[in-house]
């Protein structure tokens, strides 16, 4: 297994080299808008997704208002996202379902949440994370990022996900996707993100 004191130091190096942008899983007053906007940010930037649901929430701040929603006007305000008309679909029978089978409280568990339409593990575990549970989310950064450094060698999400957890300390599960997803945003250029990680990776 890889060196966990050598993997900490990593993901300390990772987040002195960020931009503190928001992403889009923080900083909404319900845990309901949480799940909705980690939903709708998937291949979606979280800039565009964040001002998405700004609107969106204006119109249906709640499950119970957006289970009854229409899936044309719903459309209509999410359609700067990718894959606008699957995702109107889904976070309508998403709300339908927390309205009706979860007295439109959020579970937080991960097997209720992946019963939720629209809701994956990456999904959910985002989600978890957010709310200060022991959690990875392993999207394209976490993959790319992990593989770069050695911390894993593989592209399944589940296994990265299950070695990372070996590999870091429970304290630190919540901080490794926003952290690696920042690294990913602020450092655009392939070329430059590879000679930070380059660097990185020389880590003793």
């Amino acid at each position: 297994m890889f060196s966990r004191k050598k993997a900490i130091k990593q993901l300390e190096s990772l987040k002195k080299d960020v931009n503190k942008m928001r992403l889009a899983a923080e900083g909404w007053p319900t845990s309901f808008q949480t799940l909705i906007s980690i939903i709708l940010s998937a291949r979606t930037r979280d800039e565009t997704t964040i001002q998405i649901c700004k609107k969106l929430f204006e119109k249906f701040p709640t499950a119970e208002s957006l289970s009854k929603a229409s899936v044309k006007e719903v459309e209509e305000t999410i359609k700067p996202v990718n894959f606008f008309q699957n995702k109107s679909k889904n976070i309508i029978e998403c709300s339908k379902k927390i309205s009706t089978e979860f007295n439109s409280k959020i579970p937080k568990s991960i097997n209720k949440l992946i019963t939720l339409p629209g809701v994956g593990r990456k999904t959910a575990n985002v989600f978890l994370s957010e709310y200060g549970n022991d959690a990875i989310g392993v999207d394209t950064h976490v993959e790319y990022i992990s593989n770069y450094l050695g911390w894993v060698d593989t592209n399944k999400p589940e296994k990265i996900e299950r070695i990372l957890k070996e590999i870091f300390p429970k304290e630190k599960w919540s901080e490794v996707n926003p952290t690696l997803v920042r690294f990913g945003k602020t450092h655009i250029s392939r070329i430059k993100k590879n000679k930070i990680l380059d660097e990185i990776h020389k880590t003793k």
